[in-house]
This record gives structure tokens, sequence and C-alpha cells, in this order.
């Protein structure tokens, strides 16, 4: 009612107005300029105007796998909401994030309820929803894909170091801390060497199901649990009023501290799930194009005992949890899952085209960020009459940003690693930090940092390739980018699921 008077008062001129500057607003903190692949230039945008238009109304109601573009899924939410979607308007649009976290944190009640059917405690949040409840009645990659708290966990950590809204933090984000943090707890246990595991469930990858210390859910519940016993030390109180004592929170950094994470010695890999590289392998080589995606034509039970990967998981790890790999791991286990992952699934490719950056093959990270970024303009998938693949939108800004900028923010501080394409040119982007826009712009050998829209006295100290920066209102700071190390062996794919958008050829 009050919105339709203001619309009468303003009348068509003024919605026009306010529209605009709206919109200017945006694209100023959001735009990405890609110079060097026009198609991705336009596609960004496309992509970023998508993920706008789902979020920026949503008002405390879900942004769904399709935003608001057709009736794929049938409007449901996923967990790539809090992974894919809310990390790009977290840097660009704030007020949408903290629109959906209070639609998570309304839910509440309904994930405790679920995990109460379950027999665990604290909250249990749904697979697939529209207003809690669990609309998923399949078991393996439903119901065990738990990893969705550690999720919503991490997006609200994320939120509250963009922005520094401690008012957020204290009224819903220590509740779904602690009630994330129990169920973890209550899920897990310590094996009698003080280990703590978590068995019996899906990580993102859903060709690998109900299976023991899935490495990507260990590492996000692991920064669960120690960002929950953090809140609970600065909001003493209120941790009392929702009944945590100093022994659960102890408890929280036990678990946490004592997490198992699989590793193989042999291969020098970490392990996807605990066992999984001693699972038959996939044969690949008979496996007919027609037969693609999998799951359409071979039986779960096959899928689910083979080291065959659907979309990015121990490299999805290598992505939010980096600070828990070695550049080397880094480059053994992307060979490594490489080889056994056939991107089933429209989330996949922007991951690995942010982990094939950071492990110096930037050319394959290219050709990863056209299919994310024209997955819908192509209609690579053939499916774009259901809606459009809303992740992969915001995947290809994840591609462009994370991967060709580097960008990371695991303990707190802006961190950029940039390393270009050899065919992208320029790259500049802008991240919207504690109010103040940073403005980035990568070329082949340096990077330049700016300050925008800030007082005299800002500053933003950040890390480039690991050396401090500090950026203040005066002057844009320029730094070289330093030399790449040797790129080593290319990274191979399963014959025949080579990235489906390769990069143009050099003209003669």
């Amino acid at each position: 009612g009050a919105a339709l008077a203001a619309a009468r008062l303003d009348g068509w001129d003024g919605l026009c107005r306010d529209q605009r500057a709206y919109l200017d607003e945006f694209w100023d903190a959001s735009d990405v300029r890609v110079e060097g692949d026009p198609e991705v230039q336009q596609a960004v945008r496309f992509g970023l105007f998508h993920v706008l238009q789902a979020g920026a109304r949503a008002e405390r109601r879900p942004i769904s796998a399709k935003g608001l573009t057709g009736p794929g899924y049938d409007g449901h939410a996923f967990w790539d909401t809090e992974m894919f979607v809310l990390p790009v308007l977290t840097y660009t649009q704030p007020s949408a994030v903290r629109d959906a976290l209070h639609w998570r944190h309304a839910t509440l009640d309904s994930a405790r309820e679920r995990a109460q059917t379950l027999n665990l405690k604290g909250a249990a949040f749904p697979w697939r929803t529209i207003e809690g409840p669990e609309s998923s009645g399949y078991w393996p990659a439903g119901t065990a894909a738990f990893h969705i708290g550690a999720d919503i966990a991490d997006a609200l950590r994320r939120y509250v170091l963009a922005t520094g809204d401690e008012q957020l933090e204290r009224e819903i984000g220590l509740e779904l801390l602690v009630e994330t943090a129990r169920l973890w707890r209550s899920i897990g246990h310590h094996d009698r060497h003080g280990k703590f595991h978590i068995d019996g469930v899906t990580g993102p990858d859903e060709y690998t199901a109900v299976k023991n210390d899935n490495a990507y859910t260990n590492l996000m519940a692991q920064r669960n649990l120690l960002f929950a016993a953090e809140l609970v030390n600065r909001y003493r109180d209120d941790a009392v009023r929702l009944g945590v004592t100093d022994e659960e929170a102890a408890s929280w950094r036990d678990a946490a501290s004592d997490m198992h994470i699989p590793y193989d010695d042999d291969v020098e890999v970490h392990q996807q799930v605990e066992g999984f590289t001693r699972l038959q392998e996939w044969d690949f080589l008979h496996t007919p194009s027609e037969k693609y995606p999998l799951l359409l034509h071979y039986p779960y039970f096959d899928l689910y005992r083979k080291q065959v990967i659907k979309q990015a998981d121990l490299v999805l790890a290598m992505h939010w949890r980096g600070d828990a790999f070695t550049p080397e791991e880094k480059l053994r286990n992307f060979l490594y899952y490489e080889r056994r992952t056939v991107r089933d699934s429209s989330l996949s490719a922007c991951t690995q085209a942010v982990l094939a950056v950071e492990v110096g093959h930037p050319e394959l990270a290219h050709s990863y960020l056209r299919e994310a970024a024209l997955m819908d303009l192509h209609d690579l998938n053939e499916n774009t009459r259901d809606g459009v693949h809303m992740a992969s939108l915001a995947g290809a800004w994840i591609a462009l940003v994370a991967g060709f900028g580097g960008l990371r923010d695991h303990d707190g501080t802006l961190s950029f690693a940039p390393r270009l394409s050899s065919k992208l040119n320029r790259l500049e982007f802008s991240l919207l930090w504690r109010g103040r826009r940073l403005r980035v712009d990568v070329r082949q050998h340096q990077t330049t940092y700016a300050l925008r829209h800030a007082d005299p006295d800002d500053v933003i100290e950040l890390r480039h390739h690991g050396d401090i920066v500090r950026v203040t209102c005066d002057e844009p700071v320029t730094v070289p980018i330093p030399a790449a190390h040797p790129a080593g062996p290319a990274p191979e794919q399963p014959p025949g699921r080579q990235p489906l958008l390769r990069l143009p050829e050099t003209e003669p």
C-alpha cells in the first residue's frame, strides 16, 4: 500500500528517476569490465543483472536457483544461494544479503524440527525449500547434504566481515551459528584416537553420496564451529540466553581442532571422502558422449561406488577453505580431481576456473570462465527454457574476481593474487568493503588499487600476492604482478569432457 501510494505521488517520471539512480549506484559498485573477450563482457553483466533482480527485492524471501526467470526446480532455494549468489551480493549489494540471512533465520524453527526428526541436536537446514521445511524426499543427495548448515554460517561470516554489521551478527548471527555448531557436534564423533569424524554425509558432489568425512563438509564445519565459539565469547549474555555453556563452546573448539581431513599418503592428495582414492575408477574411455549427464543413464549405485565426480567438491573446498592447503597440495589435488570430474552440474565450471588460475593454468581457467558465463546465453545444457542458472551466472563474477582477480578473505583481510590469461588484456572490478568502494584494475603485469567514495582518512589494508598494500583516498596504488611459476603438466579432463567453450583461436 505504501509503495503504491508513493508511486502515485512520484508519477512515472519519478519512478524512472529513482530506478535509474538505484541502478547507477549498483553498477558503480559492481560492474566488471573485461578486455579481450567481448562475449564474457556481455555475459558477466547479464549475470549481474539477474543476480540483482533475484536478490534485490527478495525482502526476506528465498533467492531461488532459477531466480525470477522460470519454473525450474519449482522455485526452490538450495545451498548454492549461500555459496555462489551471496558472495557476489556481499561485495556488490550487501543489503540483499542481509535480507537473505534474515530469511534463513526465519526458517530456524523448521530446521530445529528437522534435526529432531533425525535424532540430532541443533538445526538441520533443508537441501531444498521455499518456506523452511525440507522439500526433498531423496535421502542420499538431499537430507545427507548437511554441509548447507556450514554454508549458511560461512555466508553470514563473510557478510559480517565485509560490512561490519555487528547488529545482525548479534541479533540473528549468533543464534544461527550456535544451532549449526550444535548440529556438527551432534552428528560428528571422536574416535578412539581423538580424531573428530562426520560420517554418512553427502558433499557438494552428488555422485559420491552418504560417505564418511567429506573434506569440504569437514573443513566448512570446522570454520563453523570456530566462528560459533568466537561469537559466544563475544556475546556472552546472549549466548547464556541460548543455553550455551562454557563446556559446550569448548567442545566446539575441540571438535574443530580434532577434525579429520582424509589424505592419501601414497597418492599424495586429499581425499574427497575417506577412501575415495581406493574406489574403482570409472571407465571414461568407454562412456559414450550421449550417456552424459551420467545420472540419466546409469544407476546411482554404480556412480556412488566409483571415482567419478559430478561437480567440484574437494576443489570447491580449496576455494573457500584455501587456507587449509599448501600451494603444492592444491596443484596435486587439482590435477587428480580434474581427471575425474565430468561437470554434469552447472555449479562446477566457475570453481574449476578459480583453482585453475591459482595453480598456474589461466588458459584453462578462461575456458571454464566462458562455460560458466555463457551457460544460458548459449543454452549449453539445453534447459534454459526452465529458467537461467543463477549460480552459474553468479559464477561468472566469481571466476573473474576470485579467479583472475585472486580475491580471498580467509582471515578477514582482503587478499588478491591477480593473474590474467593471455587473451585478457585488462580486468576491472569494484568491491564494497566496510562501506567503501575499492576499485581493482588488473593488467597483464601490474594491478592498481584505488579507494573511491570514502572519507579522506579512510584506509584499506589488503594483500597483493602476499604483500601488504595500504590504499588511501590520496592516490591509487600500482604494484607489479610477480612472474608466474612454471605451469607444469597440463591438467587433463575425462575424455570428451573438456570445457564446452574453448578460448577463441589466435588470429594469424
